[in-house]
């Protein structure tokens, strides 16, 4: 039995590449009754994601941006090594800035596992900078790191805190390294988001960072989103999957950036 949340997952991912669905096709290709469809979708019309139509559902505009509970199941295990790969640049004493997203709560969770890093001391191995509450949440109860969160009014769809009070934090701090979550990434328009106001935040992560670290998988490479964070000059790391080929890589290689596929 699928549990529903991995169906409503699936039934976002449909919606967002075909715009609509019907009840009878989606039944079929997730092999569950139709009664369960109408269910889900009668739920996600509930929680202002699709629009009822009849014998189906077509995509809300404001679902462009899918929460994080939906995005988590995309390319679950690619971002799980793209976290381990960027975790293994840190050393402990560190200062390290996340942005909101799943790769990054991934990168989040890796940090905090890490054997070298999770000693008990006389103070914390590693200091963790974040305008993303559920990172925050996650991260809390971690004793051996020094968790600082920015101010800032929260996004629903991403958990991300934005606007002047989140800045203004980081304009009195350096951090070590900055790993952030894009949308999209081109070596013309950089990292870019689709949120301005996520975008503003994630630039002043990486204007105070010694080190600007890029966690994307292969399918946020060659795109470009709305609003840009940071051109491709100022990013020092891209680690990525390995599906990410050379025709993806190379171009991120030969602006100067540092790439590493996990």
């Amino acid at each position: 039995m699928v549990a529903p949340q991995a169906r409503w997952s699936a039934l976002l991912e449909m919606l967002t590449r075909e715009g609509r669905i019907e009840v009878e096709a989606a039944a079929d290709a997730l092999r569950v009754s139709a009664a369960t469809i109408r269910r889900d979708l009668d739920e996600l019309a509930r929680q202002q994601m699709v629009t009822r139509t009849h014998g189906g559902a077509v995509i809300n505009a404001i679902a462009y941006d899918l929460p994080l509970r939906y995005k988590a199941a995309r390319n679950a295990p690619e971002k799980e090594r793209i976290a381990d790969a960027a975790a293994g640049l840190v050393k402990a004493g560190a200062v390290v800035g996340l942005n909101g997203g799943t790769t990054t709560t991934s990168v989040a969770r890796a940090l905090a596992t890490r054997p070298e890093l999770s000693r008990e001391g006389a103070g914390p191995s590693l200091t963790v900078v974040t305008n993303a509450l559920n990172i925050a949440n996650e991260l809390a109860v971690r004793r051996h790191m020094k968790l600082v969160v920015t101010g800032g009014v929260a996004r629903t769809a991403s958990y991300e805190l934005t606007g002047p009070l989140a800045t203004e934090v980081l304009e009195q701090i350096t951090l070590d390294h900055v790993f952030i979550g894009v949308d999209a990434i081109d070596v013309r328009h950089g990292a870019t988001a689709r949120d301005e106001g996520e975008a503003g935040i994630n630039r002043a992560l990486a204007l105070c960072a010694e080190q600007v670290v890029v966690v994307a998988d292969s399918s946020k490479l060659g795109r470009r989103a709305f609003a840009r964070i940071c051109p491709v000059e100022d990013v020092h790391v891209l680690v990525t999957d390995k599906a990410a080929g050379p025709e993806l890589t190379e171009p991120f290689a030969a602006a100067g950036v540092e790439i590493v596929r996990a």
